[in-house]
């Protein structure tokens, strides 16, 4: 019974037979920031995963590997990447190489044409304000 004591008290001092979760739990108490370490170290994982297959799509490997080429469609693969790479702040767009921006947004320019296109098709006006307050109040049109 001492025995039990004693190896018990061994393992709790020897830092090198302590386990993740043992090494997670005292790192932080809080069972919320427990949780964050435990989903940004799951979507590494699934962030790493889906960057070998997708270089597995598109590398070719030695025939001394005797492994088959996989054709597959790396569509979902690539998804699940940019989703995961999204999740840690990084985006990917294409009009950014193109010179529309970075931020994969709509430019100014854009702005405008759609504007000037929804203004020929429909009539309608766009207002912006830019002081506060200000009071609209709905008017007949005057006959002319």
């Amino acid at each position: 019974m001492a025995d039990d004591k004693k190896e018990k008290e061994e393992l709790k001092e020897d830092p090198k037979k302590k386990g993740l979760f043992s090494k997670l739990k005292e790192a932080s108490e809080d069972k919320e920031e427990q949780m964050m370490i435990l989903s940004t170290f799951v979507r590494l994982g699934i962030l790493v995963w889906s960057g070998a297959i997708l270089t597995l799509a598109y590398v070719e490997l030695p025939s001394a590997l005797k492994i088959p080429k996989q054709d597959l469609d790396p569509t979902f693969i690539a998804s699940v990447f940019t989703g995961v790479l999204a999740t840690f702040g990084v985006t990917t767009s294409k009009r950014g190489a193109q010179g529309g921006g970075a931020s994969g947004g709509v430019s100014k320019g854009d702005m405008e044409k759609l504007i000037a296109a929804a203004s020929q098709t429909a009539p309608a006006q766009t207002i912006r304000i830019e002081q506060a307050p200000v009071k609209i109040t709905p008017e007949q049109p005057k006959k002319g």
